[in-house]
């Protein structure tokens, strides 16, 4: 008896120890898998996601959670030299900022100069600093600046009426991101030979103007005018691209100085789906583009009364400094007459997306702001043609007007002559040439079909033909009217004589007949620009204005150069 009893306590037991050893093994392995978890988690963790659960000041000095590290250190030295910095920053800034405060002088003055500039006693604070990596024999550093100076900065003022006023601009605040390129490196100390530096980001820049022992307010237009000439001087003087070299070795250091790099040709084709901000009528809209914000670089196209969908074929040229960096920006107004005009919406591209030499077609969409991206309204779109070029890149082309298919129009106008003969003129003498030539041809059209078209009648059909008409001469034709059909098929083919292919497009709208009118149902916008560049396309257009529809169409060119003498 005693043996089948220790029998069953030595099985229960060796059961108990069996389940405890499982459960132990069972909880040790959902203890790893959290802990994996866990760990996963953190190496998901975000900068943000790190500062809700442990404060700044505990993070050890030689964690780096981002590009950008904390210069508390550099800050503390800052302030330690901050007056012989004022002293020598003050002299810098002043003759480099004055010539260009006379450049923008506007006509209401006869002089406007610094008759006292200093940077006060409060130095800027660095809150971070990024390395750029650009795999050249330098070093690229992006330092975000923080700034309520108290300035003694003194403009000695005259108007043409010969009254001298000292404006005083105070309460300077400024938050931006300066670039300094430490570059060549050598092998003496301190390692580099000289220092560029430019303001790399304008964030924010806000200032008061006082006359000392009056009000500015007294002189109508003054405050607008000295207000916005200091913006564009500062703008002007040191915003990126532009760089400020100062040697620190001897040297030339010529090259680092900015300079024009190419043009950018930029078509204004039209734009769609605008927002109206008129209670009676349609919006008066118009674009203005520029590469940098400056008055005298900022092109501005003409009005379109009373429409939201404008088309505008224009032709801008912009001088480009750094393709790397530098963006094209397209904003659209409505113009209010007297009143100030109320901006549309805004794009911009990246001229770093452009290939050098080829034409890039693009729909741009409008945004209420190219900073915050948070506006999801929407705003409509622009149409551009852009084509980048390089100052040189003219001597590897071929005949203008050979059937190359590689070249775009622009390129073979961009060639050194109508024969194809190698010239080596200068870039002025090569800009005035391009603008001498233009293309003349023929424009072959065929209207083949139509697909998905919107229903305009009870029966749900629709009665279609198609208008052509090239805008600049106004030249137009029409297709045969298809009977009770959504996707018609016409086969017709027109021929127009263009004379200036360059700035022609081409405008293919369709209609539906009725027998008391006709109602519009879309249209599309062709510029010349492919069709002279392959010389023969077939391709199948969204129509605008209009929720469903395509049109196929073969467009064929036949040129005829013309070389226009001066």
């Amino acid at each position: 008896m005693a043996f089948f009893f220790g029998l069953v306590c030595g099985v229960l037991f060796g059961f108990a120890l069996v389940v405890g050893f499982v459960k132990s093994e069972n909880s040790r392995s959902k203890g790893r898998s959290q802990l994996a978890t866990t760990i996963a988690a953190f190496a998901r963790m975000t900068v943000d996601d790190s500062r809700k659960i442990l404060p700044s000041e505990y993070y050890p000095s030689w964690v780096v959670f981002s590009h950008r590290q904390k210069l508390k250190w550099l800050n503390a030295h800052l302030m330690k030299i901050w007056p012989y910095v004022n002293e020598a920053a003050s002299e810098l800034i002043k003759t480099s900022v004055e010539p260009v405060l006379e450049q923008y002088r506007p006509i209401i003055l006869s002089s406007l100069k610094f008759s006292k500039f200093t940077l006060g006693t409060v130095a800027p604070q660095f809150t971070g600093v990024t390395i750029v990596e650009d795999g050249g024999d330098g070093i690229t550093m992006d330092l975000e600046m923080q700034w309520d100076g108290n300035p003694n900065i003194i403009l000695d003022v005259k108007t043409r009426l010969g009254v001298a006023l000292p404006v005083q601009v105070k309460d300077i605040g400024f938050t931006g991101v300066f670039r300094l390129i430490f570059k060549p490196l050598v092998d003496e100390f301190p390692c580099f030979g000289a220092v560029c530096y430019s303001l790399r980001e304008k964030k924010d820049l806000d200032f008061k103007l006082k006359v000392i022992g009056g009000d500015i307010s007294t002189v109508p237009g003054l405050f607008g005018a000295i207000d916005g000439v200091i913006r564009d001087a500062v703008e002007d003087s040191v915003t990126w691209p532009v760089r400020k070299v100062v040697p620190i070795l001897p040297g030339d250091y010529s090259d680092l100085e900015l300079k024009p790099v190419g043009v950018l040709e930029v078509k204004l084709v039209q734009a769609k789906g605008l927002t109206n901000k008129d209670i009676v009528g349609k919006s008066d809209p118009y674009a203005k583009l520029y590469i940098r914000p400056l008055r005298d670089r900022t092109k501005t196209s003409k009005i379109i009364n009373n429409d939201l969908n404008p088309i505008w074929n224009e032709h801008f040229e912009f001088i480009v400094e750094d393709l790397s960096t530098q963006h094209l920006v397209v904003k659209i107004y409505d113009d209010e007459g007297v009143q100030a005009s109320e901006l549309l919406g805004c794009a911009q591209i990246h001229l770093r997306e452009l290939q050098p030499g080829k034409v890039k077609d693009v729909w741009l969409n409008l945004v209420k702001d190219l900073e915050v991206q948070r506006d999801t309204k929407d705003r409509g779109q622009v149409h551009l043609e852009l084509l980048y070029y390089p100052f040189g890149m003219s001597n590897g082309f071929t005949n203008p007007f050979a059937s190359t298919p590689s070249m775009t129009s622009l390129e073979k106008v961009l060639k050194n002559g109508v024969n194809g003969t190698e010239t080596t003129e200068t870039e002025n003498e090569f800009t005035q040439k391009r603008k001498e030539v233009i293309v003349r041809g023929v424009l072959s059209i065929t209207v083949i079909s139509a697909e998905d078209l919107p229903a305009t009648d009870f029966m749900g059909k629709a009665d279609p033909y198609v208008v052509l008409t090239m805008k600049k001469t106004g030249l137009r034709n029409k297709t045969r009217v298809v009977n009770e059909s959504l996707n018609p098929v016409w086969n017709q083919t027109f021929d127009f004589v263009v004379e200036d292919g360059l700035h022609d497009m081409l405008i293919v709208e369709v209609w539906d007949h009725d027998t008391f009118g006709k109602d519009y149902m879309g249209r599309c916008i062709i510029t010349l620009t492919k069709v002279i560049l392959e010389g023969e396309y077939k391709e199948c257009y969204q129509l605008d204005e209009s929720k469903t529809g395509k049109l196929n169409l073969h467009l064929k060119w036949m040129p005829q150069p013309i070389y226009r003498e001066s």
